[in-house]
């Protein structure tokens, strides 16, 4: 098991007012599943995105990543499991725009103590695998959208992560470009690669294995699409 959340709560203090995020979500991830989490606005998506990428603790409840206890680590153990074991993709890229598309991917493998030399090498490598080491010494206002989200996935891929967490991956792409970055999300997941993505596109949702639809800060209900993986 990659990942058990169990009676998982968020509560927010804003001022004298609580605000409950999410309410009791338990969830058990795979290695190599593929999970869209999709609901409305205010449903807790983006809290429990955050949760489960170490960007925020919760309340109450438990969260096991390959079986340790995220919700008892202090930070600087929750920046090594962000950095050694979950790549990231955000809707607005988040590449730094005056470096070239090298050195953004080489990013997390900078922060992690990785040489320059071997750095460089798995960089390069991880352009090759999205289709874009001819890129590599571009910025990034010199790429198109879909150019951008590949280097953001590349960036995501370096350090061999044991998760990705996609959150709304196409929402700034146009549709025809935001299918070719699904068909790469796929052939990323056959080899191997476990995927969460928050998406608000049924049609987005529809490549991944299963959804779970969040309301109110729980889990409204759980829908196995039964797709076959590069169909």
């Amino acid at each position: 098991m990659l990942i058990q959340i169990e009676n998982i709560e968020k509560t927010y203090d804003m001022g004298a007012t609580k605000v409950n995020a999410l309410r009791g979500v338990s969830l058990s991830i795979e290695k190599n599943d593929y999970l869209s989490i999709m609901g409305p606005s205010g449903s807790g998506k983006s809290t429990l995105m955050n949760i489960l990428g170490c960007l925020d603790t919760p309340t109450s409840g438990t969260y096991l990543f390959h079986g340790d206890p995220i919700q008892t680590m202090d930070d600087d153990q929750l920046a090594v499991i962000r950095n050694r074991e979950i790549g990231f993709v955000f809707q607005t890229f988040n590449l730094l725009p005056r470096t070239n598309a090298l050195h953004n991917v080489e990013l997390p493998l900078i922060y992690n103590g990785t040489p320059p030399r071997d750095r460089r090498k798995r960089a390069l490598e991880s352009l090759e695998a999205v289709g874009l080491a001819d890129r590599a010494h571009h910025r990034p206002s010199e790429m198109s959208g879909g150019e951008r989200q590949r280097v953001a996935i590349a960036r995501a891929l370096v350090n061999s992560p044991s998760l990705i967490l996609a959150d709304e991956p196409t929402g700034n792409l146009d549709s025809k470009t935001g299918e070719e970055i699904m068909r790469l999300f796929d052939a990323i997941h056959q080899q191997g690669n476990t995927i969460i993505m928050v998406t608000h596109e049924q049609y987005i949702a529809d490549y991944s294995q299963r959804t779970i639809h969040l309301r109110d800060g729980r889990i409204e209900r759980e829908v196995e699409t039964g797709r076959v993986m590069g169909k």
